[in-house]
């Protein structure tokens, strides 16, 4: 194997190493922090600790910044490689520079997401990584399955990235950390 495929694999591995495990842990926190409320909503005491609701909560921000980090590495692989090796920074040097601004800008805008705490700026930060994404997967380099998008991985993925970034977006921030 050479640096290219050990390259390609970096997407797969880091989406199966830590993404899949925080999906499980936020999904048992979830179903934890339902049957708490049921319980509650019921007038029985619950064993549950009162503590798996923010602890969904913050493990949920860790999901979603893993899901769009593994987006945005699974678009930088296919263009920045392909760029390379048909040398497209010397026929294309504006778009090159495009791109590599827009990752920038796009990862910026997901920090700032989620560092903002009134509505406004939430929306802001989330359709500029929105956006970002969406401009990054229509680079000609991407493979995107257009005309069967039903069996397109990237089009799952991108709908799990925004899903992702809008799930930031619509939590009011009170002082939560992610420690």
């Amino acid at each position: 194997m050479d640096l290219k495929d050990t390259l390609a694999l970096l997407h797969p591995a880091i989406a199966i190493a830590f993404v899949f495990p925080l999906i499980g842990i936020v999904i048992n926190r979830s179903w934890l922090t339902r049957q708490r409320r049921l319980q509650a909503l019921n007038g029985e005491k619950s064993k549950i600790p009162p503590v798996v609701g923010s602890e969904h909560l913050a493990i949920g921000y860790w999901l979603s910044g893993s899901v769009v980090g593994v987006a945005l590495l699974g678009l930088a692989f296919p263009i920045f490689s392909k760029m390379i090796e048909r040398d497209i920074l010397a026929q294309e040097p504006m778009r090159v520079a495009f791109v590599m601004i827009l990752f920038v800008v796009t990862t910026a805008s997901m920090v700032f997401l989620y560092r903002a705490t009134t509505k406004l700026w939430r929306g802001i930060f989330a359709t500029l990584t929105g956006m970002g994404l969406i401009l990054l997967g229509s680079q000609p380099e991407v493979f995107r399955r257009d005309r069967e998008w039903f069996f397109s991985h990237y089009y799952y993925g991108i709908a799990a990235a925004l899903l992702m970034i809008f799930s930031v977006a619509i939590v009011q921030k009170r002082h939560w950390s992610v420690n």
